[in-house]
């Protein structure tokens, strides 16, 4: 009986050796899993750190671009006034130009009458002057 039992305890050796290799198994492909889920969620991380980088770059361009828009709009709307301002400047050169023809008109005006004044005087003297030589 003592070799029955032998074998017995033999096999039953045997079958929680292949019972403690077979939960060892389990335990090793549980753990790579594990070790695998470790390895996608720290590239999942790193993605998504990658990710958040390039949106804080998409917002810091984005900022700037904005920044440059602002700029630009404000030198617009500073040309837009400058060139309302030589506008009515141009406007008032031209009063100014008007006006003075204006007054160059009348100058001349004036000079012409006061040249007609002069010739119609001196031929007065003229005739003034002759009449008494014509006299003698």
């Amino acid at each position: 009986m003592s070799e029955t039992f032998l074998e017995q305890r033999r096999d039953e050796a045997e079958r929680a050796r292949e019972l403690a290799e077979h939960e060892r198994e389990n335990v090793e492909q549980t753990r790579s899993g594990v070790e695998e889920g470790r390895v996608k969620a720290e590239s999942s991380r790193t993605t998504a750190e990658h990710f958040r980088v390039l949106a804080e770059q998409a917002r810091e361009v984005s900022e700037r671009v904005r920044r440059e828009l602002e700029s630009v709009r404000q030198e617009r709307e500073a040309l837009r006034e400058a060139a309302e301002e030589a506008r009515h400047a141009a406007e008032e050169a031209r009063h100014a130009t008007i006006a003075a023809v204006a007054a160059t008109a009348d100058a001349l005006s004036t000079n012409l009458s006061q040249m007609q004044f002069l010739e119609d005087a001196r031929n007065t003297l003229r005739q003034l002057t002759r009449k008494p030589d014509d006299a003698q």
